[in-house]
């Protein structure tokens, strides 16, 4: 699993956002509060107003709000927001991925996987990681030591377990499903 900058961004925007319910906050204030570069802001505001996240408003009054309650916006909501499906194959959905012979339980991994995904970013709102109340199932995660320990890559590879916010099984890139 791979968290994409822009991901971390569009969540990090909204807790701002979150944070001065039930007034606006602006754009200028989000981006030095976060770090986040304007530009950057404005394109993933664009993309979040899209998908009924955040309204906007101009003016001396105008900045950023929460288009819903931040208990109702999911982390799942935002990944799908700005970068898609949370788990594909090869750019399909896992269901629709086919395989044959002795591959053809495959398909039952990577719909595994995906059920796995959503358990935990579908069960965390905006409004936990605003005010620091987690789920307690979360708190069990990460209480194993081994959630803290980098894995090797296999021999040979360049991979390593730094990488978008939804499961890249195959390709990478831009997912359609």
């Amino acid at each position: 699993m791979h968290v994409t900058a822009k991901v971390d961004y569009a969540v990090r925007m909204l807790l701002e956002i979150a944070r001065t319910q039930p007034h606006s906050v602006k754009s200028e204030i989000i981006a030095t509060a976060q770090g986040i570069s304007p530009k950057v802001l404005e394109s993933l505001a664009a993309e979040l107003r899209r998908a009924d996240l955040v309204v906007s408003r101009r003016g001396p009054d105008g900045g950023y709000r929460l288009a819903r309650p931040a208990e109702q916006i999911s982390v799942a909501d935002v990944i799908r927001a700005v970068e898609g499906p949370l788990a594909s194959v090869r750019g399909q959905r896992p269901e629709d991925v086919v395989y044959s012979g002795v591959a053809e339980p495959l398909q039952r991994v990577w719909i595994a996987l995906r059920v796995n995904i959503r358990v935990v970013l579908e069960q965390v709102s905006i409004a936990d990681i605003a005010t620091g109340e987690l789920p307690d199932f979360i708190t069990d995660l990460v209480r194993d030591p081994g959630a803290w320990t980098r894995r090797p890559a296999p021999a040979g590879t360049a991979s390593t377990e730094t990488g978008t916010a939804r499961a890249d099984i195959g390709s990478g890139g831009r997912h359609s499903s």
